[in-house]
């Protein structure tokens, strides 16, 4: 019998052909020989006579054939020897052979990996670029859109190229017809910034005719603010019979500043147990009005009402009359008392004067008491001052509810405030028909604070360019000395930064883009008092094209009916306050306005959560006209309502701030709810 050993390659590969013992390799679950393979394959190795580089060999490896039944060629010797020979055989070439095409595999794989990870890296950033791009390029394609606006305005590219903008006052009027739901036609805007959003709004007007309007547009939170009532006419102590001397007020500024420093002195007067003289009305050279006490408030019902509290008297008695009252050291003016002085600081100076001398003169009295820390009746007695106690003269109370008559479209019925505004003039009206129609007859009070006065006073710029900028300085000059002085000797904060803190009136384009993105339609009326707007009528032009039907005193009543208040701006404002004041909405451009603030503490005490009042942020708002080149109406309109939505939250009365704005506090109104 041969040996194993000596066995010709042909039975070899005969045998592996044909094997029927094993058709592959035994391997472990990660693909390498087992540990039994390799034994095997070393135990044959050691006793082989053939070359190890013949063995292993690729041209001699043995191939397994199809079939796992294998037989051996007859002559080849003993059949039991060449098979154990042929599975040993088998085992190591198999194993070696399987090994190595493993570690290419693997080589190829890694290969394929790295290849397709790189052309997967490739594509993705192409894919994130073209994303980008298109990103990009929708972008563009809307800001061309936006800006372009063919469909509304004519040579609109040609407004917004102007770099410096005509004088509000050289500004064309121009006018928007809209019949039915046609669109807008093309009309030439003002020059300004805000010629692309005023054609926007324009265009909003037209399609919402038929659009119902925002359901808080005419309402407050009424379960919240209908549960405070008013309670200032309570009260709680006696008058008091000690009397230390008397105090006389000359009260500086507007009407609206002059009703704030009548309350206060009536404060003091209780505060260091004094006589209140009727305060008289400083002669301004801003509104160049002579009027008094007398001509606008009703004189006997103010001492009347005021006499559980404090004796008021129209004139000194003839021994203190006769006084130089500068000379012995009774005259105080603004200057000698800091804004929003303490009651401490009356006790401590103003009280010794009063008690040497008999008596103290406040010269250009004003906003010179604070809100805090304040007692509880003495803030009450501020309230019932305000609220009660000052009435407006017949004169002004009879055209008041003339104005209010037409302003509803000849309803006559009488609003829920009128009785407080005009007394008994609010029931002469009535003619027997009481039936009411609240939507045909509705109508909104804006307050456009942009006279000449507040305007020259912000230190901010309104589009007027260089004339604007020297027009406003010699006001200043002339009259705001101090503040033009200031000007010139200190740094203060460039315009561009006053209006980014929302500390610039706003204009009456900004405010109609306020009223027409807060949803009021285009045919609201719209009642605008302050109508000495600086510009002239021109600078209403947005207002008067957006809103046909805006009106003023000027416009509802006769020049027979006005001529009684001609050159009289005190008393013309009491009719602008009996105007806003009675609206079923008031809407202010500046909340630092004393007639927006009085307006709108006067209808949140008496109007019963009825009464909505606008009151914009103006910082938010700056910073949304500060889009108004790139900004979408809709999103214009979002945001505005948003801004304005916030301030109408019912809240009571923050520390340290006016009652006569923010009535609802213990003092001034008592809190009904549960």
């Amino acid at each position: 019998m041969a040996s194993m050993d000596d066995l010709p390659i042909s039975v070899m590969g005969s045998n592996f052909k044909r094997n029927s013992l094993v058709d592959e390799p035994v391997t472990d679950e990660e693909g390498s020989d087992s540990p039994e393979s390799r034994v095997g394959i070393s135990h044959v190795r050691s006793g082989s006579t053939t070359p190890r580089n013949r063995q292993a060999s690729p041209t001699h490896s043995p191939r397994l054939g199809p079939s796992r039944l294998g037989s051996f060629d007859q002559s080849s010797g003993d059949v039991h020897h060449a098979s154990s020979f042929s599975g040993f055989k088998l085992f190591g070439f198999s194993s070696n052979e399987s090994l190595h095409k493993l570690k290419v595999d693997r080589r190829v794989k890694k290969r394929a990996g790295i290849v397709w990870y790189q052309r997967t890296r490739f594509k993705g950033i192409l894919i994130l670029i073209l994303l980008v791009g298109m990103f990009f390029l929708v972008n563009w394609v809307m800001l061309l859109r936006l800006q372009e606006q063919d469909d509304i305005i004519e040579e609109h590219h040609d407004n917004q190229a102007n770099s410096n903008p005509e004088l509000p006052g050289n500004v064309s009027s121009p006018k928007i017809s809209v019949q039915g739901k046609r669109k807008a036609g093309r009309r030439k805007w003002p020059k300004g910034n805000y010629g692309r959003l005023l054609a926007l709004a324009a265009h909003a007007l037209a399609e919402g005719e038929n659009k119902p309007e925002p359901k808080d547009l005419w309402q407050e939170p009424l379960l919240a603010s209908s549960a405070w009532k008013p309670c200032a006419d309570q009260r709680n102590w006696e008058s008091s019979e000690r009397n230390n001397g008397y105090i006389m007020v000359t009260a500086n500024g507007g009407m609206n500043q002059q009703r704030v420093a009548v309350c206060n002195a009536v404060v003091l007067a209780r505060l260091l147990n004094s006589t209140l003289v009727v305060p008289r009305f400083m002669y301004s050279s801003v509104w160049k009005d002579v009027s008094q006490f007398s001509d606008i408030y009703q004189e006997e019902h103010f001492i009347n009402y005021m006499t559980p509290d404090i004796h008021i008297v129209k004139e000194l008695p003839d021994n203190l009359r006769s006084l130089d009252l500068e000379a012995i050291g009774s005259v105080v003016t603004d200057a000698d008392v800091v804004k929003e002085a303490k009651p401490s600081f009356y006790l401590k100076n103003i009280l010794p004067i009063i008690n040497k001398n008999k008596v103290v003169h406040f010269l250009g009295f004003g906003n010179r008491l604070a809100f805090d820390p304040l007692s509880f009746e003495l803030q009450r007695l501020r309230c019932r001052c305000n609220f009660h106690a000052l009435r407006f003269v017949p004169k002004i109370q009879e055209t008041g509810a003339l104005l209010l008559q037409r302003l509803r479209q000849q309803e006559s019925y009488p609003g829920p405030l009128d009785k407080h505004l005009v007394g008994p003039f609010a029931k002469s009206t009535m003619n027997g028909n009481k039936a009411r129609s609240p939507k045909g007859s509705r109508y909104l009070s804006l307050h456009l604070r942009f006279e000449i006065d507040m305007v020259a006073h912000s230190l901010c710029e309104f589009g007027g360019g260089e004339e604007e900028r020297k027009e406003l300085e010699a006001y200043r000059a002339i009259h705001f000395p101090a503040l033009s002085l200031l000007q010139k000797t200190t740094k203060l904060p460039s315009p561009a930064e006053l209006r980014s803190e929302g500390l610039c009136p706003l204009t009456p384009e900004e405010a109609v883009l306020m009223l027409a993105a807060l949803g009021f339609k285009r045919k609201t009326k719209i009642f605008v008092a302050g109508s000495q707007i600086y510009g002239g009528s021109s600078r209403l032009t947005a207002l008067t094209s957006l809103y046909p039907n805006l009106v003023t005193k000027e416009k509802l009543l006769s020049t027979s009916e006005l001529q009684p208040f001609m050159n009289f701006s005190s008393q013309l404002a009491a009719l602008d306050y009996i105007g806003c004041t009675a609206a079923n909405a008031f809407a202010m451009t500046d909340s630092g306005s004393q007639l927006s603030s009085l307006v709108s503490g006067y209808r949140i005490y008496y109007g019963g959560g009825r009464m909505p009042t606008i009151r914009p942020n103006k910082r938010r708002l700056a910073s949304i006209f500060s889009k108004n080149n790139t900004i979408e109406w809709r999103i214009f309109e979002i945001r505005v309502r948003k801004a304005v939505r916030q301030t109408k939250h019912v809240f009571t009365r923050p520390k340290g701030r006016s009652v006569y704005r923010y009535p609802r506090c213990k003092e001034c109104m008592c809190w009904t709810g549960t």
